[in-house]
This record gives C-alpha cells, structure tokens and sequence, in this order.
C-alpha cells in the first residue's frame, strides 16, 4: 500500500508553555508512528498575529507536521486534535506529488 503525503499545521493558543508545547508534538509524533506514519518532520513556526481572532486570541503559536500516511491515520490525528483544548484551529493538507516531464 502506498503512502500519500501530508501537512498538518495547527495553532496552539498562547499561553500555552514550551514544555506543554514540546509535549504535544511528541504525542501527536507518537500517535503518527503508531498508526503506520513515516518520515515525519516537525516544524515550529513560533508565535504568530492572527488575521481574526479565535475565541478572543489575538495570537497563536504555529506548528507544522510533514508526514506520510494514509486516510485512515488523518482522521485519527484530526479526531485527536478536535478534542484538545490547546488547539484554536488545525488544517490538514494532501500534498500533490508533481513527477518530472
């Protein structure tokens, strides 16, 4: 079976502590290797203005997760991440693969 690549970025809010922080991405990296993920990279876009705010944030901290899987592993993370109060918004993206002419 073939793995797609994916990009979820999800907002924390910002009082959220660096050790929170640092928990979080090795529970969703935990999560990811669990459910048959590969090659995950984790990126910390730091503390960002947000265009409109989210239940009075004015701010948020932005973390990104590149990794490969399947559909069934998305909805897992998704469902994980609707349920945690730390989290304003997440969005995940199917990265279209683009082959040489």
């Amino acid at each position: 079976m073939t793995l797609n690549k994916y990009e979820v970025i999800y907002i924390l809010k910002p009082d959220v502590t660096e050790s929170l922080n640092l928990a979080l991405v090795n529970q969703y990296k935990t999560l990811i290797k669990k459910n048959g993920g590969q090659n995950i990279l984790v990126q910390h876009r730091g503390r960002r203005h947000l265009s409109y705010n989210i239940f009075h944030y004015y701010d948020g901290i932005y973390v990104q997760v590149n990794y490969d899987g399947n559909g069934s592993l998305v909805r897992i993370i998704e469902k994980s991440m609707r349920f945690n109060e730390n989290i304003l918004r997440y969005l995940t993206v199917k990265k279209e693969i683009l082959s040489d002419i």
